[in-house]
């Protein structure tokens, strides 16, 4: 496999545990807030693998 590959992998697998945090974190707000900047910074991250 090609490293690019696992990269994005490892980071789609990322963005499914932010999405868990965030789904299990509904109605606290603290735990949202981190949540939610997390699922940020996986996309961010993830840029540069989409736009070269």
């Amino acid at each position: 496999m090609d490293n690019k590959i696992i990269n994005i992998a490892g980071w789609i697998l990322f963005l499914i545990s932010a999405i868990g945090f965030i789904m299990s974190s509904l109605g606290n707000f603290w735990s949202m807030f981190g949540s939610l900047f997390f699922l940020a910074g996986c996309i961010v991250f993830l840029i540069p693998y989409f736009f070269d």
